[in-house]
């Protein structure tokens, strides 16, 4: 599920001036900064990069995409590689995962318990850390991980479904939130929903396409949401919807209808046992158990995007369905004659074609006078440099088969203080991402639209006003001051809008948004300035949800205060910062934050990779006040990205990683093997050495050295049209190097044609290796040498491997590390189990809900482990206690 790779929004856009006009730091004016992918990029260059790149979106990306900069595309890409490594070579049957989970919890648990370290308040506008690489003062205040979801009652309760760390609930209002559904063998949300009785239910598995949260396992119904939580026991229905994702769910009568990617399903809300009718799917021959099932595009062929229920006549549903880069079957579909129809004319001006129908919301009015729509066009977004929204419609009529009339489309969208102006990068550029339509229920013609932004309507449609712009750079109110938050702009919401809902607390109504940077209110009716911009947004992300998605942790001494800082890469939340003396954790580095490096004894040596092997190096944990933005000099973090970044032969999060036992020596892995030998000092992309070409079309998927010796796993083609993996063994000095001969077969005791994620080296042999294999095994799937097992073991250097999963559930398995006492730890999608030092078998560590667990890291002196969870923050556990 990929489209050309984009350029991550989080750019700090500097230095504006009372006119609003942008100006650059010249490239010269420090070395390595000209390839900057955070720093003085103005929205204009990056809308350029994307033009370059408009046309080519398709169901998977070529290698020239790779760092063309347009950030559609990259969310795509990212979405992509991180599905992939959990399907190829094959497509995944449904029930892995809840077999994985239920396989995990029948383990045996250690008796420690795992620490939440980042459940405290992130501010992604930390004053501190407002340096070139930073996105502080851009206005999104305090944020956590990406919520997909939102509900809220009358009664002031409000929930947050998340991308990937379950759902949360409030009692007062938004704030002080309680984990509800921690017992489910899936944290991904896609859709929650209110019912008229009052009850909670919840539809599994993110449907934004962005993959990186997974499928769910199904429906579930929440009776007293107030005070229950959701469990195994709550499942609506049986395991018809397992491993699917689940985008809406529409209640009409006694029926609920979920729109999936596995087509419409329905249920009846009254009797939760007993099975889900399929009520429509385009392409049934691609379905699980079809002749077509195991075809690579299988997936994308029937996908549901949401369902419209006439108020006046509830016989009468239209369903949207269609993959968001375009297919066949897109379009709208009805009930003719008790044949599902594509409705092929009379919806006005609302498309009817393949072509322009895409990803689709509808909202529908309290008194069912109105209906409204957005619609992503699947031509737009390949052929349009600007935008892939289609537009914004009305149904006064209050059906949903119309005739519409379209009241938004991006051009005005931008003309009404949007942040998003330039040409090439405007509202709607990632609608097959950005969606949520919402109607007041004291107003049928009072609309709020998210997109990247958030847009409210007062009458209709007929004018707009960005009452949530992208951010406050560019705004000519806009200030660096780090005695301001972000100058003399309002606090705006984080960007990329996927949920929301409207509620009330103590008699009066708030409107609720979830996005890339968690949960926001505003009072329904709230104020704005003459810009139309809200003055009254409220971040909700005060700490007690974390919800934060990490791909890695570091940790190092914190010379200035003692103990340890803790920082991580996250996806769109840039990279975190923890100081030991902290109650609030900071924001040094913008953009998503792939892999970390830490420099174990001094904790402000960070290095952070952006994507595609951006690389970041700061020496005082980027802290800065703004004043490089007048003196280029005081810079303090540096660009130092090895040539793969630039030519776009590198994984959208590839790995980096220091030397075990010479912290100076990195190694970085695209297309080559790159290493450099300056440490935290290096200042230049021109200071690494290519010491190995792993291939055309090869591209490194886990790095690791031990005293100069350098193992390197790769993939290509990478995804399941074609997969191949194979691992390079070399020194870091250049010589050495040669392939690993890794049989295809997937025979017992071989490596299987799966994605090799990661290396684990045993400190005192470095011939002595562990390897970790993603995805699933071949009950699962079907691909060509998917084989069996997940974690592998090495004492020759690579040359051969012996399968040491025993006991391991079939469970994606993501990285490892050896332990002081000579255990390894190994992070899988759903936990932590850990094999004891001359042991065969594997325990649990602790008890962490399902979550994935991204990387392991050590602390400085080796007694406390660190695991960066995608979807609910990072944890800790102490050594001693394994056993």
């Amino acid at each position: 599920m990929s489209a050309p790779t984009r350029k991550r929004r989080w750019f700090t856009v500097c230095a504006i001036a009372a006119s609003a006009t942008l100006v650059a730091i010249p490239a010269g004016a420090a070395p390595g900064r000209h390839s900057s992918p955070f720093g003085v990029r103005t929205l204009k260059q990056l809308a350029a990069e994307r033009s370059q790149s408009a046309g080519g979106v398709t169901a998977k990306v070529t290698a020239k995409d790779a760092g063309n900069g347009n950030e559609a595309g990259e969310i795509a890409e990212g979405a992509d590689q991180y599905a992939e490594a959990r399907t190829s070579p094959g497509i995944v049957a449904p029930g892995a995962y809840s077999a994985a989970w239920s396989s995990l919890t029948n383990l045996p648990s250690t008796e420690s318990s795992w620490q939440n370290v980042t459940n405290l308040p992130y501010n992604s506008d930390d004053s501190r850390y407002r340096d070139y690489a930073s996105n502080s003062s851009g206005g999104s205040g305090y944020v956590t991980g990406r919520l997909a979801a939102m509900a809220a009652d009358n009664d002031g309760y409000v929930y947050a479904g998340s991308a990937g760390g379950g759902v949360w609930r409030s009692r007062s209002g938004g704030g002080h939130w309680q984990a509800i559904s921690d017992g489910l063998s899936s944290q991904s949300t896609g859709a929650l929903a209110l019912d008229g009785g009052g009850r909670l239910w919840l539809g599994t598995g993110e449907a934004t396409t962005n993959a990186d949260s997974y499928l769910g396992s199904g429906v579930y119904v929440l009776s007293d949401p107030h005070h229950g939580t959701f469990s195994g026991h709550s499942r609506v229905g049986g395991t018809e919807l397992e491993s699917t994702t689940i985008h809406e769910l529409r209640f009409a009568g006694d029926k609920v209808w979920a729109a999936t990617s596995r087509g419409v399903w329905s249920h009846s809300t009254k009797t939760l046992s007993g099975a889900w009718k399929q009520e429509f799917a385009p392409n049934p021959d691609y379905l699980p158990g079809g002749s077509l099932a195991s075809d690579p595009s299988a997936a994308y062929k029937n996908i549901a995007n949401d369902i419209a229920i006439d108020p006046k006549d509830p016989s009468k549903v239209v369903l949207a369905v269609g993959w968001r880069s375009g297919d066949a079957y897109n379009g709208f579909y009805t009930k003719v004659n008790g044949v599902w129809t594509r409705i092929t004319s009379g919806l006005g001006d609302l498309p009817s074609d393949a072509a322009n129908v895409g990803n689709v919301t509808f909202a529908r009015s309290a008194d069912g006078s109105r209906y409204y729509a957005i619609d992503q066009s699947p031509q737009q977004l390949s052929t349009n440099p600007d935008s892939g929204l289609e537009g914004i419609y009305v149904s006064k009529s209050g059906s949903p088969t119309g005739p519409w009339t379209k009241i938004a489309d991006y051009k005005g969208l931008a003309a009404d203080n949007s942040a998003l102006t330039g040409s090439g990068y405007m509202p709607g550029v990632q609608a097959w991402y950005n969606q949520f339509l919402t109607v007041d229920p004291a107003n049928a013609q009072h609309v709020y639209a998210g997109l990247e932004e958030v847009y409210e309507t007062k009458d209709g449609g007929s004018s707009w006003s960005t009452v949530g712009p992208y951010w406050n750079f560019g705004f000519s109110c806009w200030s660096i001051d780090p005695t301001k938050q972000t100058g003399d702009c309002s606090q705006t919401t984080h960007s990329d809008q996927h949920g929301v809902a409207i509620g009330s607390y103590h008699g009066k109504s708030y409107v609720y948004v979830g996005n890339d940077g968690g949960a926001y209110k505003r009072p329904v009716n709230g104020a704005q300035d003459s810009s139309g911009h809200a003055t009254d947004w409220t971040s909700l992300n005060d700490g007690t949800i974390d919800t934060l998605q990490y791909y890695s942790v570091g940790v190092g001494k914190d010379l200035t205060y003692g103990g340890v800082s803790v920082t991580g890469g996250l996806q769109d939340n840039g990279q975190s910062v923890l100081r030991s003396n902290d109650t609030v954790m900071g924001s040094n580095f913008g953009g998503d934050g792939g892999d970390t490096l830490t420099d174990p004894a001094n904790g402000c040596n960070i290095a952070e990779e952006y994507v595609y092997l951006a690389v970041q190096v700061t020496q005082n944990c980027a802290v800065n006040d703004g004043s490089w933005i007048n003196d280029a000099s005081k810079i303090t973090s540096y660009s130092v990205a090895p040539a793969d970044n630039a030519t776009g032969e590198a994984r959208f999060i590839a790995p980096l990683a220091a030397d075990q036992k010479n912290s100076s020596t990195w190694i970085a892995g695209g297309r080559h093997v790159w290493v450099q030998t300056h440490g935290y000092a290096i200042r230049s992309s021109d200071e690494w050495t290519s010491v190995y070409d792993l291939g055309a079309g090869h591209t490194a998927t886990a790095v690791a050295s031990s005293g100069g010796k350098v193992y390197a796993a790769w993939c290509g083609p990478c995804n399941n049209q074609g997969f191949t993996r194979g691992i390079a063994v070399g020194n870091a000095d250049g010589t050495g190097w040669h392939d690993i001969t890794l049989p295809a077969t997937g025979t017992t005791g071989t490596v299987p044609n799966r994605y090799l994620s990661g290396f684990a080296i045993d400190p005192s042999n470095a011939n002595h290796v562990y390897l970790t294999v993603n995805g699933f095994s071949r009950q699962w799937t079907e691909g060509p040498g998917a084989g069996v097992g997940h974690v592998f073991e090495s004492m020759d250097g690579g040359t051969t491997w012996t399968d040491i999963s025993a006991n391991l559930p079939d469970v994606p398995a993501d990285s490892a590390v050896v332990l002081p006492n000579g255990g390894l730890a190994v992070a899988t999608d759903l936990g932590v189990v850990y094999r004891a030092p001359g042991r065969t078998s594997w325990k649990r560590i602790g008890r962490l809900p399902a979550v994935a667990v991204l990387q392991l890291k050590l602390s400085p002196n080796g007694s406390t482990l660190y695991a960066a969870t995608h979807g609910r923050g990072i944890y800790t556990i102490g050594v001693r206690g394994l056993r």
